[in-house]
């Protein structure tokens, strides 16, 4: 589990050494999550790769125990929006209106790629 565990932090420590030592646009994180992913589609293609922390679904076991504790993540955050309640309470309408645009922009730009991706099976089963 501890081995597992070591091999996501480590996923995303090189995630996060690549984007800020080449200057990508993109968060470390999310490139760790695309090497992690890389790595488990080889281990499942290639059985040699099947090693250590990558043996025995022990990645999957581990990944499974930190979204059973996900929501202790939100500590945090919470902690950062009490400390900036003054800006929230200087620009509280402008903060809600604002997500309120982005949930809106987010559900129409989600129900247009599902359609698009739905039309262009149609047309790919239809072949």
């Amino acid at each position: 589990m501890l081995a597992s565990l070591g091999l996501i932090l480590l996923c995303q420590l090189i995630g996060e050494a690549v984007v800020r030592g080449l200057g990508l646009p993109l968060p470390g994180p999310v490139l760790g999550l695309l090497l992690l992913l890389m790595l488990l589609l080889a281990r499942d293609r290639f059985a040699w790769l099947s090693f250590g922390p990558l043996r025995n679904a022990g990645v999957e076991t581990a990944s499974k125990g930190l979204l059973a504790h996900l929501s202790l993540l939100f500590v945090p955050a919470g902690v950062g929006v009490v400390q900036k309640l003054d800006l929230l309470a200087s620009h509280g309408v402008a903060i809600v209106l604002v997500l309120a645009l982005s949930v809106v922009v987010t559900l129409l730009a989600t129900v247009l790629t599902f359609r698009l991706v739905s039309c262009l099976l149609k047309l790919g089963d239809a072949r």
